[in-house]
């Protein structure tokens, strides 16, 4: 009886997505202390210039956060660390946190959000507080960005329309007006592009030109998708996770973030002028997996002509 030959099969190699590839300039991507601790050196994973967030979860030292956005910018990248205004106790507290940022990280830019704690640890409820302290501006930070909702935040309005977080958009958009700080929205992951388009449109068409910088959910098990997607709020998109574990040949094959970006990709690449500029990660399969994923995809760290 003959011998069957089993070859080993090749990794497929990856097909040039010109409109892909447009997307992905400019991508940044988040980390936690305790996530970065396990990349031996970011320079194997990012393109230097690369912004990095930094999540900042209710009862992580400010410390550890500072350790981190130092290691960040002494590696080569602009750092964007997280201020949850909930867990700031009081200005003075603020103050101290953007002083150690900016003396020992040399951090010139944050996220500015309210936070996922319902009861406030101090002084600070939503981050219209942290703008109007003037303590950013008076460290000379030049970048603020704000948080996003495409499929609207329950937490702020809880009927489920998004009356709120317009108006606070609103607010936020004549804050860039009257400042110096260059700004940008930064958003929650979602998976389906239709309503990402439709929330961008919108809030173009109402007057909040700021750049939006998409949330993305990089590659990751199906499971893991779907538990991060029912805990951080996620809307009707979260459907299309639901409908793919429906499917068996899909259900043990990791989500990659493919449809939802070569649809934004399209639909800029029709709208010149569409807001949504930058592609945000949310590396919730690994760091390593997510990096590795946009470089193979094009990515790399030089902004579009119309991005902030």
């Amino acid at each position: 009886m003959a011998l069957l030959n089993f070859k080993k099969r090749e990794k497929p190699a990856v097909v040039a997505d010109a409109r892909l590839e447009a997307v992905l300039q400019g991508y940044s991507i988040e980390v936690m202390p305790r996530t970065a601790e396990k990349v031996e050196n970011f320079r194997d994973l990012l393109p230097e210039g690369t912004r990095v967030y930094i999540a900042h979860i209710e009862g992580t030292p400010i410390n550890d956060m500072v350790a981190t956005a130092k290691r960040l910018a002494d590696e080569g990248y602009p750092v964007m660390p997280h201020f949850p205004a909930r867990i700031i106790k009081d200005k003075a507290t603020l103050a101290d946190w953007i002083a150690r940022y900016n003396g020992e990280a040399g951090v010139e830019q944050a996220l500015l959000l309210a936070g996922g704690v319902e009861k406030p640890h101090g002084d600070f409820h939503s981050s219209m507080q942290l703008m109007e302290s003037g303590e950013f501006d008076k460290a000379g930070f030049k970048r603020l960005h704000v948080a996003g909702h495409p499929e609207g935040n329950k937490d702020i309005d809880p009927n489920g329309g998004t009356k709120s977080v317009d108006e606070a958009l609103q607010w936020k958009q004549k804050f860039s007006e009257r400042t110096d700080a260059e700004m940008a929205i930064a958003t929650q992951f979602a998976f389906d592009a239709k309503p990402m388009i439709a929330w961008a449109d919108r809030l173009n068409a109402e007057g909040i030109k700021l750049p939006i910088h998409i949330g993305i959910a990089g590659p990751a098990k199906l499971q893991t998708l779907i538990k991060f997607a029912i805990a951080c709020g996620v809307g009707p998109s979260l459907k299309v996770l639901q409908k793919r574990a429906m499917d068996v040949s899909k259900l043990l094959l990791p989500y990659e973030p493919h449809e939802v970006l070569r649809d934004l990709a399209a639909h800029r690449a029709a709208n010149p002028d569409f807001n949504i500029t930058n592609v945000h990660f949310f590396p919730l399969g690994g760091i390593k997996t997510n990096a590795t994923w946009a470089i193979e995809n094009g990515g790399s760290a030089t902004k579009p002509a119309n991005a902030s």
